[in-house]
């Protein structure tokens, strides 16, 4: 069977290959690897390419040379607006450093960005799993195939950006504490959090060591909805403070109270995680725990740059951002209503 000719006015790859007089195998070589096709050879296949007009794709001869430019962020709920900020700062880092980002939504679900990311590695050079469901052991997989950064999360041997949860969590407790609050409650986010666990333990160290009353209701899903469906469990308790798994479980815990007839904070003092954006347009705007979201999807793709740049990059200590308490609204001294 003879090789396909061109049905068109554009050349192919088989026109340059009938032109020059070598395999069309030849010619794909000669513009992936052309130091593995003789010298004078290659230089004809590119001169009677570019009198033909033949023009290569960019996409599949960066696939051929494993430089594709292009680099992946795989939140785990592109709705939340967690990622808003993160997203934004990782997005600019790539694109000053010459890379495109691409952004994969995966739905908290381990299976769908297990799914996500079978098709993603192939056409990137690195990739930023911020929050990921995965199981460390998945993880380090994937970290075998393309330079990888966890984000929110510590797996051994792979390079992590985290907040510094447990010093968060200490100056949110010390907070309510501060405020006359003895018996507190942690809404608990995903069981597959890292952050979660990290979050839970720092709230059982700090109360204790307080010598404050403490307990743990869910987990709840990390939406709206989640901290809805935790309001109700709220008011059988007699806890007079909580500490929610992040700002969203927060913001739908409040809204869940007041339908109930609660008053925050009078009734209950909040705080959320995070910071996001809309925290402060609740009512009553959100004491929350802020982490440096921009920085950390800055910081995520200059660690992931820093591997595509090393001939041999070795094991890396996680990195650790600060984190801090901005008070609002959402909390008060006990039993008494926040000040206007």
């Amino acid at each position: 069977m003879g090789e396909p000719e061109s049905s068109g006015s554009t050349p192919t790859i088989y026109d340059v290959a009938k032109a020059a007089g070598v395999a069309p195998s030849t010619v794909s070589r000669a513009f992936s690897r052309p130091g593995r096709v003789n010298a004078a050879t290659a230089e004809r296949i590119r001169r009677i390419a570019h009198e033909l007009g033949y023009r290569t794709n960019p996409i599949v001869r960066g696939l051929l040379a494993g430089k594709t430019s292009l680099l992946a962020i795989v939140v785990a709920d592109l709705t939340n607006p967690f990622f808003f900020e993160i997203i934004r700062s990782a997005e600019k880092t790539a694109i000053d450093s010459g890379y495109t980002l691409l952004v994969v939504d995966a739905h908290e679900s381990d299976e769908a960005e297990r799914q996500a990311l079978e098709r993603t590695l192939p056409l990137v050079e690195g990739v930023v799993l911020a929050t990921s469901r995965l199981s460390d052991s998945s993880i380090r997989v994937i970290a075998k195939q393309r330079p990888t950064v966890v984000m929110n999360r510590v797996v051994t041997d792979v390079p992590s950006v985290i907040t510094d949860n447990a010093q968060g969590m200490r100056r949110a407790v010390e907070h309510l504490a501060g405020l006359g609050h003895e018996s507190m409650t942690y809404l608990a986010g995903p069981e597959a959090s890292w952050a979660d666990g990290m979050r839970w333990r720092a709230f059982r160290a700090a109360t204790q060591e307080l010598g404050l009353k403490a307990r743990r209701l869910g987990p709840f899903a990390p939406t709206l909805a989640g901290g809805l469906s935790a309001a109700k469990a709220l008011t059988t308790h007699s806890a007079t403070a909580t500490i929610a798994y992040n700002d969203l479980v927060a913001i739908g815990a409040m809204r869940g109270l007041v339908r109930l007839g609660k008053e925050i904070p009078h009734d209950l003092s909040v705080v959320g995680f995070d910071n996001i954006f809309g925290s402060d347009f609740c009512t009553p705007p959100l004491t929350t725990v802020a982490a440096p979201l921009r920085r950390f999807g800055a910081f995520a793709v200059q660690r992931l740059l820093s591997q595509l740049r090393s001939s041999s990059p070795g094991p890396a200590a996680p990195a650790l951002l600060p984190a801090k308490l901005v008070e609002r609204g959402s909390t008060a001294r006990r039993g008494r209503p926040a000040r206007s």
